[in-house]
């Protein structure tokens, strides 16, 4: 399994030393995370639209709930 490492120490799945430990993250394009609603993220990338980009600067990770955010488990991911 890979190891998915996030300095966003506000995100509910971030976890001392800098890793992600959401069960699941999706990583899609700013054009896509602008359009979707919040709760488009890694259930739903299956169905997601191939979404090409030029640099990473043109990505987002939808996956991010703010630490003590109601929302957060409203997309079906949780911490391991």
């Amino acid at each position: 399994m890979a190891r998915i490492h996030c300095s966003v120490s506000n995100c509910n799945y971030w976890k001392n030393g800098n890793i992600c430990d959401a069960s699941e993250i999706m990583v899609t394009s700013d054009k896509i995370g602008d359009t979707m609603p919040d709760s488009f993220d890694a259930p739903q990338a299956s169905t997601a639209p191939q979404t090409p980009v030029s640099s990473c600067m043109e990505t987002c990770c939808k996956t991010f709930v703010q630490s003590g955010s109601p929302a957060k488990n409203a997309d079906s991911i949780y911490r391991k």
